[in-house]
């Protein structure tokens, strides 16, 4: 039986770039997940791909708009008038399709490409276009109905459904304002026959909040009985998706911190929904909207973006700034997902102290025990590769030696699954199980911070990476220590291991290695400067590469390498400080 129709939006789009699982990722944990996602997923391809499938999702013809709901994320200009003058850029590619053309019949440049290009991501900044550009997002809206109205896996994955539908609802009113009644009724149908089937997919645990919002939006949208329906049941089902997808800190069950940042935006648009037609918001999507601005508040950075881990980009300031106007001026937390942050008046450090997500909120999570992001002044100097789903192509940056922190053996705590077992349950990371233990103390003028795990069981050893900053003198001091891990004197027969402690800098951020050849100047943005010290045995300044908004850019990393025994203790220590003091080095 087919499982729906071809999708010509994905001919010709390159394949993932495979990598090799951990013997953990093809262990007897994931075989349930497994042959069940393989059950459910057959199933509902075989039913959503009957012939007469679609017929159900018809009903109650609805012939208005009741409310314009507004979307806080800010709009790029840019973006917009390229769409409108026929180029779509998204994903970090472009294709051109000027009209009368369009882009629905044509191979897409990429699988990233295509998601964006499918979740109407562009509709938005085409909005904004005045109403050449609403009449443009019209006609390009009505010839994706004329080519995928009946369901295929790909275009109508619950994923790119939920944010098709979410940024159709909030375009809706302004669309049907410039079309005729005929086209004005068909969208109204496609948005409620979208919303129904998304209140029928398959439901995993990830993602159930945003699903649930952006159906309870469209039932804000859409007037009638119909409406109505689809608001009553997202928002019966929406709390106990809230409850499991936000932490009482405030942290997104994903740990990205842009998964948070973006879910909290989305509750924005639905609360201005609900305050347009006169009806109260729900206590729990009020009390989650307060938890995550304050987890938002406390993973932004001074230079106004969050810090990117687990999937998630840096966002854009502008995107951050109107998630926290509504709730004003206020101080961030010291602690919120799983991420600690030390501040002092010129240094903000963001650790992550805890163990990656598993299971399916893994799905976008990144080996990075224990790394660092660091911001001096308002420059972003130390980071990670900043992977995100844009960059599903190149899954090799969601391993441990894409991040800020220590790998033995250029070897990774955990790798994304990759071949048939990633077609059925996503590219989740997966990998042993490790515990991340954590003690902060705050003190007169000082922070101290320790961290440590025993995931590197291959060679018997623990990492204990401890911080200290001095908020008095804007320093940072660090010690990196490996020690067998007890109770497992035999883990290993090698006497040594080659470790490698990685601090990979900001896109433009630049780094000069001093004549000691321990010392390394660098300068970010506003080119004030800062030396990064250490002891270790080899120090190299080599590249690197960053992922910004789907595109890979070039920048720098710091190397610190050495071998430290299996069977006794070896410290590694470093420091950042401001340039410009007594001892500097030359």
């Amino acid at each position: 039986m087919s499982g729906g129709p071809d999708i010509p939006g994905l001919r010709g789009a390159p394949m993932r770039t495979p990598v090799k699982p951990t013997g953990a990722a093809s262990g007897p944990e994931l075989w349930p997940a497994l042959a069940g996602r393989m059950l459910t997923r057959q199933l509902w391809v075989e039913l959503y791909g009957l012939p007469g499938y679609g017929a159900t999702l018809g009903g109650t013809k609805v012939a208005a708009f009741a409310c314009a709901p507004k979307d806080p994320r800010p709009v790029d200009a840019t973006l917009g008038r390229s769409v409108l003058d026929g180029r779509f850029v998204l994903a970090g590619t472009a294709m051109d399709a000027p009209a009368p053309d369009d882009p629905w019949n044509r191979p897409s440049p990429s699988m990233p490409f295509a998601a964006q290009l499918h979740a109407f991501a562009w509709l938005p900044h085409l909005m904004a276009e005045g109403e050449r550009g609403v009449r443009e997002a019209l006609r390009l809206v009505r010839g994706w109905e004329g080519t995928f109205r009946r369901w295929s896996p790909f275009v109508w994955d619950p994923d790119r459904l939920s944010r098709r539908v979410f940024n159709l609802s909030c375009a809706a009113r302004r669309l049907g304002s410039v079309a005729d009644e005929a086209d004005r009724l068909a969208l109204a149908v496609s948005l409620s026959r979208q919303a129904r089937q998304l209140l029928r997919a398959p439901d995993p645990t990830a993602r159930r909040a945003e699903r649930l919002t952006a159906a309870a939006l469209a039932g804000c949208v859409l007037t009638g009985p119909i409406g109505a329906a689809l608001r009553r049941r997202a928002l019966a089902r929406l709390p106990g998706a809230l409850a499991q997808g936000v932490g009482e800190d405030g942290g997104h069950a994903g740990r990205s911190p842009e998964a948070g940042l973006e879910l909290l935006l989305d509750l924005m648009t639905l609360s201005d929904a609900l305050n347009q037609l006169g009806e109260p918001v729900p206590e729990a999507v009020t009390r989650a909207m307060g938890r995550l601005g304050k987890g938002v508040r406390t993973l932004a950075l001074p230079d106004g973006r969050l810090g990117s881990f687990h999937g998630g980009g840096p966002s854009s300031a502008a995107s951050v700034a109107a998630a926290l106007e509504p709730a004003g001026a206020g101080e961030p937390g010291v602690a919120c997902a799983g991420f600690a942050r030390l501040a002092s008046p010129l240094l903000t450090v963001l650790a992550d102290v805890a163990a990656p997500p598993r299971g399916a909120w893994g799905a976008d999570a990144c080996a990075q025990p224990m790394a660092l992001e660091i911001v001096c002044g308002k420059d972003r100097l130390i980071t990670g590769c900043g992977w995100t789903p844009l960059a599903s192509d190149r899954q090799g940056l969601r391993l441990t030696p894409g991040h800020s922190t220590l790998t033995l053996g250029e070897s990774s705590l955990g790798e994304p699954l990759s071949g048939w077992k990633a077609n059925v349950l996503g590219a989740r990371l997966a990998g042993r199980a490790y515990p991340v233990r954590t003690e902060r103390r705050d003190g007169d003028g000082a922070v101290w911070l320790e961290i440590e795990h025993d995931g590197w069981t291959g060679h018997g050893l623990t990492h204990q990476r401890r911080l200290y900053l001095d908020q008095r003198m804007d320093e940072l001091r660090a010690e990196e220590r490996l020690f067998p891990t007890a109770g497992r004197p035999d883990a290993t027969r090698q006497i040594a291991a080659p470790y490698a402690i990685r601090f990979h800098l900001e896109p433009g951020a630049q780094a000069s290695l001093a004549r000691d050849r321990r010392s390394i100047l660098l300068r970010g943005h506003s080119s004030r400067g800062w030396w990064f010290r250490t002891d270790g045995p080899d120090v190299a300044i080599e590249p690197s590469v960053h992922v910004d908004g789907g595109l890979t850019r070039r920048s720098l990393q710091i190397v610190v390498r050495g071998s430290a025994r299996t069977d006794n203790e070896t410290k590694i220590r470093w420091k950042l400080s401001p340039a410009g003091g007594v001892g500097d080095p030359v």
